[in-house]
C-alpha cells in the first residue's frame, strides 16, 4: 500500500509541474502566431492522444501524418518529463525534417528574438507562478504554527545529536547569538538555513548555560535516521496494533499514549523501538494514557523484540499561530519564492564545495515519491505546499545556462540575436546531443544515490 501511495503522489506530483510547465510554452507559442506539433506529458512511446484531425487514438500516429497545424495533445510510455514540439524549433526531439523547407511564418525559426526568448522562458515563468500562487494561497488559509519550546527531548545514544553535545532536557536559549523561541526556528537553522556550516549554541543545563560549538558534518539531515531533535513535548500515541500481539495482550488500544516504558518517558518512535528490541521476552513495565485515565501494566516483547504497535509521533507544547491578509500574504509569498531560491543556491554551492553531500541535499524520483507520499499523508497543505517548492526547484534548474534546458536554449537565441544569423543547424544539433547525454548520465547517478539511499 505504501509503494502504490508513493508511486501515486509521484506521477501525480510531476504530472502537475510538467503540465503546468509545458502549458507555459504552449500557451506562449500560440499567443505568438507558432504553430504547436505536440503537447506531450511523458517521453518515448505514445500510449493515447487527441487531436482535431483524428480525434481520440491510441498508439503511435503515423509519421506521414499531416496535422494541418492542429496540436496532438498525447500521453507517453515514460512518466519523467514532458515537452511542446514547436514547428520549425531544433529541440531535443531532433527533428530536422523542416531544416529541407524554407521558413515558414508561423514557424519558430522566422519569428522574432524577443518572441523566442517569450515562447522559452514561458515555462519557467509558469513553475515560478504556480509556486508563487501556492504559496499565496497557502499563507491566507494556513496560518503558520510555531511550536512554543526550546527543551530538548529524547537524544538515541550513538546519534549525530549526541554527538554534537545536546543532552536531553536542554533548553536552548540561542544559536549563533540570535536568541531561538520557537522550535521551527531551531530545526530551520540546523537543518537549513545554516546546511554544511559550523555554529554555536548556548543551553541551558542544570541551571547553568553551557555553550556548545558543533560540526556542520553532524548536523546533516539523514533520511534513514530522521530528525532525531525532538523537543521535550513530544509523545508517542498508536495508531494501529496488531492482533494477538504481546501489545494486544497487554491491553493496549488504538489512540492509547505511551508516557513510560520500562521505567523511561517516552517521547519518541525510537526510544520506543530501542527499548522494546532491547528488552526480547522480558516483561517489563509500562504506563500508558487512555483519555484522562492513566494506566499501568507490563508488557513482554516477543523474541523478536517487537510488541505489534504502529506509532506516530505529536508535539504537545504551546502554540501560537502567525496569520497574514489577502495582501500581506502575497507579500510574504514573494519572500518564499526569494527565501528559497536563496536556499537552492546556498545548499548547491555547498556540494560543490563538499560540505554537504549531495545525496542528503538533492533527490530523484524516489525521494519525490517518497515526499511526496509523506506530505500528502500530513495534509493537503502540506502536500501542496511541496508541489511549490518542487515547482520554484523545477524552474530554477530549467533556466540554468545547459543544453536541453531552457536556459540552453536562451544562451543560442540571445547568440542568435547579437550575431544576427541562425547558428548553423549542425551545430546546434550537436550541442543537444552532449547536453542530452550529460543529462542522462546526470539522471542515472540521481536515481542510483536514491536507489543507494532507499
Amino acid at each position: 500500500m505504501e509503494l502504490f501511495n508513493s508511486i501515486f503522489y509521484f506521477v501525480l506530483t510531476i504530472g502537475i509541474l510538467i503540465a503546468v510547465h509545458e502549458f507555459g510554452h504552449f500557451i506562449a507559442a500560440k499567443l505568438s502566431k507558432m504553430r504547436v506539433n505536440v503537447f506531450a506529458i511523458g517521453f518515448g512511446l505514445r500510449l493515447f492522444g487527441y487531436n482535431k484531425l483524428k480525434g481520440f487514438t491510441f498508439g503511435s500516429l503515423p509519421k506521414e501524418l499531416d496535422l494541418e497545424g492542429n496540436t496532438d495533445y498525447r500521453l507517453c510510455i515514460l512518466p519523467l518529463g514532458g515537452y511542446v514540439k514547436v514547428a520549425g524549433m531544433i529541440d531535443e526531439s531532433l527533428d530536422r525534417e523542416f531544416l529541407n523547407n524554407e521558413p515558414q511564418p508561423w514557424e519558430f525559426r522566422s519569428k522574432s528574438t524577443g518572441k523566442k526568448l517569450f515562447v522559452i522562458s514561458a515555462g519557467v515563468i509558469m513553475n515560478v507562478l504556480l509556486a508563487f500562487l501556492i504559496f499565496w494561497g497557502v499563507n491566507i488559509f494556513k496560518p503558520i504554527q510555531h511550536l512554543k519550546t526550546t527543551e530538548v527531548g529524547y537524544i538515541p545514544k550513538g546519534s549525530t545529536i549526541e554527538l554534537t553535545g545536546f543532552k536531553q532536557n536542554d533548553k536552548i536559549i540561542s544559536i549563533d547569538g540570535k536568541e531561538v523561541v520557537y522550535w521551527d526556528e531551531i530545526l530551520n537553522f540546523i537543518f537549513i538555513k545554516r546546511i554544511g556550516e559550523d555554529f554555536s549554541a548556548v543551553v541551558e543545563r542544570d541551571g547553568k548555560l553551557t555553550t556548545l560549538n558543533i560540526k556542520s558534518n553532524l548536523l546533516q539531515f539523514d533520511r534513514a535516521e530522521g530528525i532525531t531533535l525532538l523537543p521535550k513535548q513530544t509523545k508517542v500515541v498508536i495508531n494501529q496494533i496488531t492482533s494477538n500481539s504481546p501489545a494486544e495482550m497487554a491491553g493496549l488500544q488504538k489512540e492509547d499514549m505511551f508516557i513510560s516504558l520500562n521505567n523511561e518517558r517516552i517521547i519518541s518512535n525510537k526510544q520506543l523501538i530501542d527499548i522494546v528490541s532491547s528488552n526480547a521476552e522480558k516483561s517489563i513495565p509500562m504506563v500508558y494514557a487512555r483519555g484522562k485515565d492513566t494506566i499501568s501494566t507490563n508488557v513482554a516483547p516477543n523474541k523478536e523484540g517487537k510488541i505489534g504497535v504502529l506509532s506516530s509521533m505529536i508535539i504537545d507544547a504551546p502554540v501560537e499561530y502567525e496569520s497574514y491578509s489577502f495582501f500581506s500574504a502575497g507579500i510574504q509569498a514573494m519572500r518564499n519564492c526569494y527565501e528559497t531560491t536563496l536556499l537552492f543556491f546556498n545548499i548547491v554551492s555547498k556540494v560543490i564545495l563538499g560540505k554537504v553531500e549531495f545525496a542528503k541535499a538533492f533527490g530523484g524520483p524516489i525521494r519525490i515519491a517518497q515526499m511526496a507520499a509523506q506530505t500528502a499523508d500530513v495534509n493537503l497543505f502540506s502536500f501542496i505546499n511541496f508541489i511549490a517548492l518542487l515547482s520554484l526547484s523545477l524552474a530554477i534548474i530549467n533556466i540554468l545556462p545547459f543544453p536541453v534546458l531552457d536556459g540552453g536554449h536562451i544562451i543560442i537565441i540571445l547568440l542568435e540575436g547579437i550575431l544576427q544569423r541562425e547558428i548553423p543547424p549542425k551545430v546546434k544539433i550537436a550541442i543537444q546531443n552532449v547536453g542530452f547525454v550529460i543529462l542522462l548520465l546526470f539522471m542515472a547517478f540521481v536515481i542510483y544515490t536514491d536507489i543507494m539511499n532507499f
